[in-house]
C-alpha cells in the first residue's frame, strides 16, 4: 500500500459512493494507509479528506481519518471491506492542517496515522462528536392536559417533572441540575404517553468574541522600539514573514504580542500563542484577559480530557479567537489563523523528546505559518543559536528591544568566587550579606538552583557507599520532607536510610537541592516568609497560582526555585537574584550545555530589577575565570552567542550540520548495539547505492547514562551538511531499519534534529 496520502492516485475532491475507494489513516505503527469502500448507507455523502470514520480493523473497529480518495485499489475487490460509519458532517482537519501533518509525517519519518491521531484530543480519537447530540424532553398534548389537572396526584415528584416540562422543554442536563435523579420519573410519564424526547445537535454557545472584535483595554504607552516591532508585524499581515523578536528581559515583548493580537483580531482572524511551560500560562492568560476582556482558549497537558475536548471544539468551530498553549497547541484546528507567536522560542520544551513522534513545535509552527502565508513571531531574550543563524542568513527578520520597559535598568551581574571562602551549606559569606541587605531594604530575593530535592547524594561516612538507583546508572536523590530516596530518571524510590546497608555506620547527605536551600535560608532568615517553586511543590495549577499570589502581593520575601523561575515571569519586587552552582554545565560533554547554561543564567538574572528599583545578580562559581562566564559578564548573551556560533561552525555541529539520531533500548546492551550495527550496515548500503556520500554515520555508542529504568540505551547518529540529502537517506533507511530481524528485540525511535546529544 502507498505510505502517504500524497502518493495516491489523483483523487477527486468529493464524489458519489459508487466506484470510490476511501484511503484511511489509522492509529497504528504501520507506514501505510488502508483502503475501504464507503459505508452502504452513505449515498450523497460529500467525501472530503479530514473526515473521521469508524472502520472494521481485524476483529474490532477503529476510528480512522480519511486522507484521500481513489477509483481503484490494490486490494482485491473480494477482500475490500466497507467503512462502518462517517462520524463527521465536516472535516476535523482542514486541508491546510492535513497538509502540515502530512509534511510532519514525511519530515520526521513517522507513520501518518500516529501523527494525525497525536493531533487530536483523546476523546476525539475515540470518536467524540464535534457537536454533541442533546436529548430534549417536552410534554405531549395529553401530558399538557394532565399537568393542568395536577396529575399524577399520588406521585408528587412525577407531578413536579410534568409541570416543569409543561412550562417549557428542557435538556437532560438542565433536568439533572434542577431535579436530580429524574430518569425513573421520566420513564413512568413516558409509559403514560405524557412526555416525549428528541435528539438534536447541541446549539453553539453564545460567544460574542466569535462574532465581533472584542473591546481592547488601553495598555501602557509603547517605546519607539516596541512601536516599530508592532508596525513591522502588522505590515506583514496576509503574507509569510518570520520575525525574531530579540528583547532583553523586561523589555516588553508581551506588550508587542498584545498589540499585534489586537490588530489580528480586528481583521477577524485568530491568534495562536505557544509557550514552553504550563507555568507561564496563568500570567499570560491574565494579561490577555485584562486587555481583551475574555480569557484565551488554553491547550496544555494539565487539562482534563473533557476540558481538552472542549478547547479543541472551540477552535474547530471558530469560536476561539485567541489560543494559548504548550507544545501540542501547534496542531490546534484554527480555520482563520492570522498570526503565530512563540514565546521563549529557545526553550527545549518545544521539542517532544519522548515517545515515537519527536517533533519540534517551534519548527512546525514556522512551517504552518509558511504554508498559510501568515506572519510568525519568535520571541526571546536569549534566542537559540539556530534562530540567531537564521537571522544572520536573512531567513528571519530581526526586531530589537534593547531597553527595559519604563525606567527599569538591567541588573548588575557579579561573580562570587567560592575558592578559599568559608561556606555555609554552599552559600558564600558575600552572598549571605547581600541577601540580608536586600531583605532589610524591603526587596525580594530569588535563589536559583536547578536541582530539586534535599541533596543529590547519600554517602556513608565510613566505607564510602553511595545510595544507587537499582534500575539506572544514577544516584538516588534525598527528599527529606517525604523521608524518601528517589531517582529523578526512572521514578524509582525507597525509604530514606539513616545507616549504611553495607557497614552499618551513619550516612549523610552530600550536595544541595532546593529543599536543603529552603531549610538553610529559613534558619538564617526566620522572619522572611519563603516560597519554593519546583516540581515537588508545584503539582497543579492551584499550587502555582498560590505561589505567585504570595510573590506578587509581597508577602513572600524569599523565593527558591529551579528552572521554573527562569522563564518569562514578572516579579517586580525582586531586587536580588542569587545563582547557586553556576558551574553545572561548564564542562559537560553535551555540545549544547554551554548554550543552555548561558540562557538559564541570563533568563534568571532578568528576574531582578524589573520594577522601579535597581537589580543585582550574584553568580556563585569556583571557576570565575572561565571564558564563558567572563564573556557573559562583559558582553552579555550576544557576546557569548557570537563565540559559540563560531565554535559550532568549526566543530561541525548544528546549526551547521543536520542530525538524525536512531535511538534504541533493550534488556541488555549487546542487544541494543547489535540492532544499531545492523542498522549501520543497511545505511552503508543505501549510501553507496543512492550516491548519498554526504551522509555519514557516527556510532553506535552507549548513552552517557547507559542504563535507565532497567533498560540499556544506545544510539547511532546520521549526519550531513545537506538537509535534503539527509532526508533522502532517511526515506530509504527507516523502512529497512524497521524490517531488520534485530528490530523485534529492541525498542527504537528516530529523532530528527535532536536536541539531546544522549
Amino acid at each position: 500500500m502507498p505510505s502517504a496520502a500524497k502518493k495516491h492516485h489523483n483523487p477527486p475532491a468529493s464524489g458519489p459512493a459508487a466506484d470510490l475507494v476511501l484511503k484511511v489513516a489509522l492509529d497504528t505503527p504501520l507506514r501505510r494507509v488502508f483502503d475501504y469502500l464507503p459505508p452502504p448507507d452513505s449515498a450523497g455523502q460529500d467525501w472530503r479528506p479530514g473526515l473521521r470514520l469508524r472502520v472494521p480493523f481485524g476483529r474490532h473497529s477503529q476510528v480512522g481519518v480519511l486522507v484521500g480518495l481513489a477509483r481503484e485499489s490494490a486490494v482485491p475487490s473480494d477482500k475490500l471491506r466497507a467503512a462502518l460509519q462517517c462520524l463527521d458532517a465536516e472535516p476535523v482537519f482542514s486541508a491546510d492542517l492535513l497538509d502540515l501533518l502530512q509534511w510532519a509525517s514525511d519530515y520526521y519519518h513517522h507513520p501518518l496515522g500516529n501523527v494525525l491521531f497525536g493531533a487530536l484530543p483523546g476523546m476525539a480519537r475515540e470518536g467524540a462528536p464535534v457537536r454533541r447530540r442533546v436529548e430534549t424532553w417536552t410534554v405531549t398534548p395529553p401530558g399538557a392536559d394532565a399537568a393542568a389537572a395536577g396529575e399524577p396526584k399520588r406521585a408528587p415528584r412525577q407531578q413536579a417533572l410534568l409541570a416543569r416540562l409543561a412550562a417549557g422543554g428542557a435538556s437532560e442536563s438542565a433536568l439533572s441540575a434542577e431535579l436530580g435523579d429524574w430518569r425513573p420519573l421520566a420513564r413512568a410519564l413516558l409509559k403514560r404517553g405524557w412526555i416525549a424526547s428528541a435528539e438534536s445537535l447541541e446549539a453553539l454557545p453564545a460567544d460574542a468574541a466569535a462574532q465581533e472584535t472584542p473591546a481592547v483595554a488601553p495598555g501602557p504607552e509603547l517605546s519607539p522600539e516596541q512601536s516599530s516591532a508592532v508596525s513591522a508585524i502588522n505590515a506583514a499581515a496576509g503574507r509569510y514573514q518570520s520575525f525574531l523578536l530579540r528583547g532583553i528581559t523586561g523589555s516588553g515583548k508581551t506588550e508587542v504580542y498584545l498589540h499585534a493580537a489586537a490588530a489580528t483580531l480586528a481583521r477577524g482572524q485568530q491568534l495562536l500563542i505557544l509557550v514552553p511551560e504550563i507555568a507561564l500560562t496563568p500570567q499570560l492568560i491574565g494579561r490577555f484577559e485584562q486587555r481583551f476582556g475574555a480569557a484565551p482558549t488554553v491547550f496544555h497537558s494539565a487539562l482534563t480530557d473533557n476540558e481538552r475536548l472542549a478547547s479543541w471544539r472551540r477552535c474547530l468551530l471558530g469560536q476561539a479567537r485567541i489560543v494559548l498553549g504548550t507544545r501540542s497547541a501547534v496542531f490546534a484546528p484554527l480555520p482563520a489563523l492570522g498570526l503565530i507567536v512563540i514565546d521563549e522560542e529557545h526553550d527545549a520544551s518545544f521539542k517532544q523528546q519522548q515517545g515515537g513522534f519527536r517533533y519540534s513545535a517551534r519548527d512546525l509552527a514556522l512551517v504552518r505559518a509558511q504554508k498559510l502565508g501568515i506572519p510568525i513571531v519568535l520571541g526571546s531574550a536569549t534566542p537559540s543559536l539556530e534562530s540567531l543563524q537564521n537571522a544572520a542568513s536573512g531567513r528571519y527578520h530581526t526586531l530589537e528591544l534593547p531597553r527595559r520597559a519604563g525606567n527599569a535598568l538591567p541588573p548588575v551581574l557579579k561573580l562570587v568566587d567560592l575558592r578559599g571562602q568559608t561556606l555555609h551549606n554552599r552559600l558564600a559569606g558575600q552572598t549571605i550579606e547581600a541577601i540580608d541587605r536586600h531583605l532589610k531594604n524591603d526587596g525580594q530575593v530569588l535563589v536559583y538552583l536547578n536541582r530539586r530535592g534535599y541533596a543529590p547524594t547519600l554517602v556513608c561516612t565510613a566505607c564510602g557507599w553511595i545510595a544507587p538507583c537499582t534500575q539506572c546508572d544514577a544516584r538516588l536523590t534525598i527528599h527529606r520532607q517525604d523521608d524518601r530516596l528517589r531517582c529523578h530518571h526512572c521514578g524509582a524510590e525507597r525509604p530514606l536510610l539513616h545507616q549504611c546497608p553495607q557497614c552499618g555506620y551513619a550516612v549523610k547527605p552530600v550536595g544541595q537541592g532546593t529543599e536543603r536551600v529552603e531549610e538553610t535560608l529559613t534558619e538564617m532568615f526566620p522572619k522572611a516568609p519563603l516560597v519554593r517553586l519546583d516540581r515537588d511543590i508545584v503539582r497543579n495549577q492551584d499550587d502555582l497560582t498560590k505561589a505567585y499570589e504570595q510573590l506578587r502581593s509581597g508577602h513572600a520575601r524569599l523565593l527558591v526555585g529551579t528552572q521554573m523561575v527562569t522563564k518569562g515571569h514578572d516579579f517586580p519586587m525582586v531586587t536580588l537574584v542569587v545563582v547557586l552552582n553556576a558551574d553545572q554545565g561548564l564542562f559537560s560533554i553535551d555540545y549544547r550545555a554551554a548554550e543552555r547554561l548561558a540562557q538559564a543564567l541570563i533568563q534568571v538574572a532578568g528576574r531582578a530589577g524589573r520594577g522601579s528599583r535597581p537589580g543585582e545578580v550574584l553568580i556563585q562559581t569556583e571557576h570565575p575565570e572561565h571564558p564563558m562566564l567572563q564573556k557573559l559578564l562583559t558582553e552579555g548573551y550576544d557576546g557569548f552567542a557570537a563565540v559559540a556560533l563560531e565554535e559550532r561552525r568549526a566543530a561541525r555541529w548544528p546549526p551547521f550540520l543536520r542530525l538524525a539520531a536512531l535511538r534504541a533500548s533493550a534488556t541488555t546492551m549487546p542487544l541494543a548495539i547489535d540492532f544499531l550495527r545492523a542498522a549501520r550496515q543497511a545505511a552503508s548500503a543505501i549510501r553507496d547505492s543512492h550516491g548519498l556520500q554526504a551522509v555519514s554515520l557516527n556510532g553506535p555508542a552507549p548513552a552517557s547514562m547507559a542504563r535507565r529504568a532497567d533498560r540499556y540505551h544506545a544510539q547511532l547518529l546520521a549526519e550531513s551538511v545537506s538537509r535534503g540529502q539527509l532526508q533522502q537517506f532517511l526515506g530509504h533507511w527507516v523502512p529497512q531499519v524497521e524490517a531488520l530481524p534485530e528490530a523485534r528485540r529492541v525498542r527504537f525511535a528516530l529523532d530528527v534534529d535532536p536536541l539531546e546529544s544522549f
